[in-house]
């Protein structure tokens, strides 16, 4: 029986945001390393951070919300309590209604690589409950050279 294919995650060239977090003992599983789950909590406030470093949030984010439509995760290597984690995030290509976020996790002390992550965001109107356009102000901001701080 062949292996099981495994996600492999591209990331891109460059990244437009970093921030550190680190590892604590509520994003630890039974196998006393970071958790699966934790990957994408931790993913979930650097994209938080990275909102808020360009003046937006999930909920406003140069005129619309966001929402995830998937997410994808590349386990590379195990980390621990205490490790703190450096987390780039860059973002893909601005479709019609979404783009693709990307995150990689890098244990500072070592430059071991944790993980890789992509998170398809989709804009989204939470009061009719329907996909939304990405505003034009998001894509104008985001094409500017040097948006990234």
């Amino acid at each position: 029986m062949p292996a099981a294919a495994r996600i492999q995650i591209a990331l891109p060239p460059h990244f437009d945001f970093a921030t550190r977090i680190t590892v604590e003992v509520g994003h630890l599983n039974y196998g006393n390393h970071l958790a699966n789950d934790a990957v994408l909590r931790i993913v979930h406030e650097a994209r938080l951070r990275f909102l808020s470093a360009h003046g937006c949030t999930e909920t406003d984010a140069f005129g619309a919300s966001l929402i995830m439509a998937d997410a994808a995760v590349q386990y590379r290597a195990q980390a621990f309590h205490g490790d703190e984690l450096l987390i780039q995030v860059a973002l893909g290509e601005i479709g019609r209604a979404g783009f693709p976020l990307f995150a990689k996790l890098t244990r500072e002390a070592d430059q071991t690589e944790i993980a890789r992550v992509q998170c398809g965001m989709a804009f989204y109107d939470y009061t009719s409950q329907r996909l939304a356009r990405t505003p034009a102000a998001f894509r104008e901001h985001f094409a500017r050279p040097g948006a990234a701080p």
